[in-house]
């Protein structure tokens, strides 16, 4: 069998498809005598655009609208026309919701100019694929690749109707899957969940031309069904709608997980070749795309209210380290790349004692990136950076105690600002954006936060901060009594789908809703706080040291945009006091501490001093308790002129 794997755009042109490379490998593993074959449409996008543009259109505008416009759904508009064979479809949709959510012009600009070439380009692509002759064409679809995908496979099939499509990917998970296929006659098999058991089972009875009746999670067309049988939307039972003398059938989906011993090593050998000689190679670092772990051990037991990642498959299972790392060295000899992208959406912790000291010790100058809990201790920290994370997302997501509490994160606003200060310290770059608008958040969690927050300009500062979107399989989607009762299809799904709003919400992953929590003042001064933390982060270090060999005295050098410009001196009590404060703690348990150790002070005196270092923006404030933003004590001999003294 000749099986064609593809990933359209917008998947990262940076990087290899995850999806293609493991069904390349598995496909090499369980059927060796197919003949496997990748597209890249991606990455062929970007080279188009750059082609017809004249330049215009490089991969930094690809990636901007790949990466900045998921929750606007512009990718998917850029190819709703192929997809609607209508050049006009969409366009009053979207300018109308352009004006309505203030979008910027150039971006609406940018888009627009793509949209005129991706016509051809679907048509390029389709010649491209079927010139090798596959039996089946496989498509991963994620975020805003289901327009793409679309309109290509409905190509594919005005040229081969005998041709196979499959679809796969996260935007089929669930009733999504379900959503996609009845509507889209074209697509031959939607694969929901995990395809590792799936994609293969279904290829099997493609050979013996059986229906695929016992492939758990599958939708395929019975021709031989019952013509009245219409189940509706209901994505797991075997009923389901009818196209013409079709029915859509769903086979119930299993809840087997695919184990890490089963999951193969990627082949990223035919995604290099092409990329090495693409012109695009002149825009873009290629990374490679590992996997440790799938689903969340902290989601199996604190699902995060707001969170839909992960789908069905929450349960958490992860490699041994010592194959991660394998993986991972191999990888990296064969293709001769540094840069490694982990998609695991936590770290496995059992990694700390394997996985990670085997690549700390490999002689590799990796830079990796990884997800992880925020609630990780210096050591960890630093195992990571000794190990080579270079870029960590923490899932931050808020300074306020309270509000991580109705996320139900599982850790504090003090802890987050320990996590953001470590970082720092270890040169770690560090992505995370602020999200608000919880049910049951008020102005008050956020008053004491907002004040502080220019206090934080020499941490690295959120992406951005957002209101919360309602996203499917999140606790916020599944239990409406957590405060989202009323929910409709994202408004941006209008100019990328000609679907009634009852098969939208099967089909869609977003979707609006009332806004919860914080508004209007408050609102308004959160963006500005935050706005202002990255417009001035650049320009400002808050870093505390020893003076010269008097370890006994701590220098506190404040060099923060908005803040005098000084030199603070802390000696006896108080340089003890701000060292046990680098892990955050109470007045009564700091002074327990200081007066253990001998130092004269009383608990009055020093509740004053912490109000006075709070005021200087020396220290933040969580709750009771208290901690120093301060870059960590650092045995440096310093000069400096005593012109500022706190206390």
């Amino acid at each position: 069998m000749r099986v064609q794997l593809v990933t359209m755009p917008w998947h990262p042109i940076d990087l290899p498809s995850l999806q293609v490379g493991l069904l390349h490998q598995l496909l090499r593993q369980v059927r060796p005598d197919d003949e496997v074959r990748e597209f890249h449409g991606s990455l062929r996008w970007a080279e188009f655009l750059l082609e017809r543009s004249g330049g215009r259109l490089r991969p930094g505008d690809y990636e901007a609208i790949g990466s900045d416009s998921i929750f606007h759904g512009l990718g998917d508009w850029v190819f709703s026309g192929v997809l609607y064979e209508d050049d006009d479809w969409g366009v009053a949709r979207l300018q109308d919701y352009a004006r309505s959510r203030e979008l910027c012009g150039d971006t609406i600009d940018t888009v627009t100019e793509m949209r005129v070439h991706a016509a051809e380009y679907v048509r390029r692509c389709a010649s491209d694929v079927l010139a090798h002759d596959p039996d089946v064409v496989g498509f991963t679809s994620t975020f805003m690749q289901n327009v793409p995908s679309l309109a290509l496979a409905r190509e594919l099939k005005r040229h081969r109707p005998e041709l196979t499509i499959v679809f796969g990917g996260s935007n089929c998970d669930g009733v999504m899957g379900h959503a996609l296929h009845r509507n889209h006659p074209y697509v031959d098999h939607v694969v929901r969940g995990e395809g590792e058991y799936a994609f293969p089972a279904l290829l099997a009875h493609l050979d013996a031309g059986t229906p695929p009746a016992d492939v758990p999670g599958l939708c395929w067309w019975d021709d031989r069904g019952d013509r009245g049988d219409r189940g509706g939307h209901e994505g797991d039972s075997p009923d389901g709608s009818v196209d013409g003398q079709r029915v859509s059938r769903a086979n119930t989906e299993s809840h087997r997980t695919v184990a890490p011993a089963d999951i193969p090593s990627p082949d990223y050998d035919q995604w290099q070749a092409e990329i090495e000689a693409s012109p695009v190679i002149e825009y873009v670092y290629p990374k490679l795309v590992v996997e440790g772990a799938r689903g969340c051990w902290w989601g199996e037991k604190h699902h995060c209210t707001f969170c839909g990642l992960n789908g069905t498959a929450m349960a958490f299972r992860a490699k041994p380290g010592e194959r991660l790392w394998s993986e991972i060295d191999r990888l990296v000899r064969r293709h001769r790349i540094l840069d490694v992208v982990t998609v695991d959406n936590i770290i496995d912790m059992a990694y700390f004692k394997d996985f990670l000291p085997r690549a700390a010790d490999s002689g590799w100058d990796l830079r990796m990136h990884y997800e992880v809990k925020s609630n990780l201790n210096r050591e960890q920290i630093a195992q990571l950076s000794a190990a080579g994370a270079v870029l960590l997302q923490p899932g931050i997501e808020s300074l306020s105690s309270r509000v991580l509490d109705l996320m139900d994160k599982g850790v504090s606003g003090a802890r987050n600002i320990r996590t953001l200060r470590e970082f720092d310290n270890h040169a770690i770059t560090c992505t995370w954006n602020y999200l608000y608008g919880f049910p049951g958040e008020t102005t008050e969690d956020y008053a004491r936060v907002l004040d502080q927050l220019p206090a934080l300009v020499h941490l690295q500062p959120p992406g951005g901060a957002h209101r919360i979107q309602l996203e499917r399989f999140s606790p916020h989607f599944t239990d409406p009594g957590l405060g989202f009762g009323k929910r409709r299809p994202a408004a941006m799904y209008q100019h990328v789908y000609e679907l009634p709003e009852d098969e939208l919400t099967d089909l869609v992953y977003l979707f609006d809703t009332e806004d919860a929590g914080i508004g209007g003042a408050t609102e308004a001064a959160l963006l500005r706080a935050v706005a202002q933390w990255r417009a001035g982060h650049g320009d400002s270090t808050l870093v505390m040291e020893t003076a010269g060999e008097d370890e006994g005295t701590l220098l506190v050098h404040d060099q923060r945009q908005g803040w005098p410009q000084r030199t603070y001196w802390f000696t006896g009590w108080q340089a003890a006091a701000l060292r046990h404060l680098e892990d955050g703690r109470t007045a009564p348990a700091l002074h327990r501490r200081l007066t253990g150790e001998e130092h004269d002070v009383s608990l009055e005196e020093l509740g004053e001093w912490l109000t006075e270092a709070v005021g200087l923006g020396l220290l933040f404030r969580d709750g009771d308790g208290r901690t120093h933003v301060a870059l960590p004590t650092r045995s440096v001999p310093v000069r400096v002129d005593r012109e500022a003294v706190a206390g």
